[in-house]
């Protein structure tokens, strides 16, 4: 007897993220046909009519929301409003949509910066909730958290655990810093690898004697190649209920998704550097702020769960230069 193949609408897929999560997906063997996707200008998430209304009509059997308004810290302090607004109606709208249409599967995407300012490092999942966040992107993080206590909730009351006949299964992974294939290299509103494979790209061609980097170059930071967070976000889409339940907690079920350790920043400036070919200087401002010295998560949870990156910085940043010339 033929297996049925589950019908797949992916939210945000012209994203970085959401445009790997269809790779990822076609890589496993899913048909092009049974993914659903929806650019913008064809179904506006943050309008719950339309959203429901496409719901009713493609009834997909699995959701994975990577659609969201990002960007740095630029964008997140000038349009703090359209930030908080337009995330939270995006994932309520397609969370309830998704319950009402019978979805028994969802994967939310969230971000490292749910997690409070001054968290203990690395950064665990009960981190969440126990402090003051960042309060440059403040309106994000308080959306993104949101979106976490959705899908707890609709568990919670319609899970298999609740005694209700939906059981749904709805969950949530926290990536780390991202890169990869799809990033945003705009000059001001993008993070820091993009930005920087951009301006050493600009100082080979134009030969300039050197780069300058803000503050001392000590911070540390993790970062995540783009098609390992899809690959780890079909591996804890696929993970028997039972398995996903005894790892997590109904009030505290997301899941951390990093590379597993951090670099400094002068470190990723000289391996862009290295990549991309210049052989100038690289040289850092030390009047600039450095920001937080360190932002690493505890992926101990989703190690347990039988996953781990598999692309090292290097190639990592190899691949999104190739992106980047190849769209510039």
């Amino acid at each position: 007897m033929a297996t049925t193949i589950d019908k797949i609408y992916v939210a945000g897929h012209r994203g970085m993220v959401g445009s790997a999560i269809v790779r990822q997906l076609l890589a496993a063997g899913q048909p092009a046909a049974s993914i659903v996707t929806r650019t913008h200008a064809q179904l506006d998430l943050t309008c719950q009519a339309a959203v429901r209304e496409f719901f009713a009509q493609e009834k997909p059997d699995q959701v994975y929301l990577a659609a969201a308004k990002v960007g740095g810290i630029h964008a997140n302090n000038t349009y703090p409003a359209e930030f908080i607004y337009q995330n939270l109606m995006m994932q309520a709208n397609v969370i309830d949509a998704a319950f009402q249409s019978g979805v028994k599967k969802l994967l939310f995407l969230g971000s490292s910066c749910i997690y409070p300012k001054m968290a203990a490092q690395p950064m665990a999942e009960e981190a969440l909730l126990t402090g003051t966040l960042e309060s440059t992107n403040e309106p994000y993080a308080i959306a993104k958290i949101a979106g976490i206590k959705l899908c707890e909730s609709y568990n919670r009351q319609y899970g298999a655990s609740s005694g209700t006949s939906h059981g749904v299964d709805y969950r949530s992974v926290m990536p780390t810093n991202l890169y990869g294939p799809g990033d945003n290299y705009h000059p001001e509103n993008s993070h820091v690898i993009p930005a920087l494979i951009r301006r050493f790209h600009e100082a080979k061609v134009a030969q300039a004697p050197s780069v300058a980097i803000w503050g001392t170059g000590t911070p540390m930071r993790e970062f995540l190649y783009v098609d390992d967070m899809a690959a780890a976000s079909l591996h804890v889409m696929n993970l028997p209920q039972a398995t996903y339940a005894q790892h997590t907690s109904p009030m505290l079920s997301h899941i951390n998704v990093g590379y597993g350790q951090d670099v400094t920043i002068a470190q990723v400036a000289h391996t862009i550097a290295q990549v991309v070919g210049y052989t100038g200087q690289v040289v850092f401002d030390t009047t600039k702020p450095d920001g937080t010295p360190r932002k690493l998560m505890d992926s101990t949870r989703l190690h347990s769960l039988g996953w781990q990156a598999q692309v090292p910085l290097h190639q990592g940043l190899t691949n999104a230069y190739a992106d980047y010339l190849a769209n510039s």
